[in-house]
């Protein structure tokens, strides 16, 4: 496995390969963002949009290839944040094909993430996922801190409600 920071160039060239494990997270069950049926198209334009956002400097997005140098995993570091908070970035959507689940893909990608966010000066990471999940525990496991739950704050793809836990972690080094 290898991980890798992309251009919005890199990402419109392999813009397939995202939009499938963006589609198989969701078809999967995970909660991030999207509904089913997801619509033709809704991931690729997803992609495009993380595309822009990445021409702007505002976000970074880390890749995991598989050993067939297909795109595995991914996470995003958001950096375009208010002008009193320099220091802070939020770590979003963390995808993981379900192929390649329990393999250490997703604890890759954080450690690569976490370690271009220190180089960038950002000391404070915040995330959110769905409580007492696979990745709600991966992140305790590495290191993140538990804020608290909203109940009901987001659906799952098949609308069901699910609450939300957020977590910080400090970076330092």
């Amino acid at each position: 496995m290898k991980i890798e920071c992309w251009t919005a160039a890199e990402l419109r060239r392999h813009l397939p390969e995202l939009a499938t494990v963006l589609r198989d997270c969701v078809e999967g069950g995970a909660s991030v963002g999207f509904m089913l049926p997801l619509a033709p198209g809704r991931p690729e334009a997803f992609w495009q949009s993380v595309a822009a956002q990445i021409e702007a400097g505002g976000r970074q997005l880390f890749v995991a290839r598989g050993s067939n140098g297909e795109a595995i995993g991914t996470v995003s570091l958001v950096t375009d944040m208010p002008d009193n908070q320099p220091h802070r970035a939020d770590v979003a959507k963390m995808l993981v094909h379900r192929s390649a689940r329990r393999q250490g893909v997703a604890e890759a990608l954080l450690a690569r993430l976490e370690e271009d966010a220190w180089r960038m000066g950002k000391t404070t990471l915040v995330l959110d996922t769905v409580s007492g999940s696979a990745a709600a525990r991966l992140y305790e496991r590495v290191g993140w801190q538990r804020v608290g739950e909203i109940p009901a704050y987001a659906l799952m793809p098949d609308g069901t409600p699910c609450a939300t836990t957020y977590y910080y972690k400090h970076l330092n080094g």
